[in-house]
């Protein structure tokens, strides 16, 4: 199969867009999240929206908590929890 610039497809060479990265995270007590630690530990100013997701029962499950937060310094970040492993990622929006 060719593309359309004429460069054969390799499916040995394609990566997933915007795959999860474990990340650090502090949790309060109450379960909000208190920083972010992405080489450097970041402070959460505020929690922006969060949802849940159950999915995909029927094949492999997926059980998803996300949270959108502001951390200090103003950028956006996109992270959620596996429930089923109770680890955390980030994931580009």
């Amino acid at each position: 199969m060719v593309t359309n610039s004429r460069t054969p497809l390799r499916p040995d060479r394609l990566r997933p867009l915007n795959a999860p990265v474990p990340i650090g995270v502090g949790v309060s007590p109450g379960g909000d999240l208190v920083y972010v630690v992405r080489g450097d530990r970041c402070l959460v100013e505020t929690t922006l929206d969060s949802w849940s997701i159950e999915d995909e029962w029927w094949r492999h499950r997926i059980s998803r908590r996300y949270v959108e937060v502001m951390l200090e310094g103003g950028k956006r970040a996109l992270l959620f929890e596996d429930l089923m492993t109770e680890e955390w990622f980030e994931q580009t929006p």
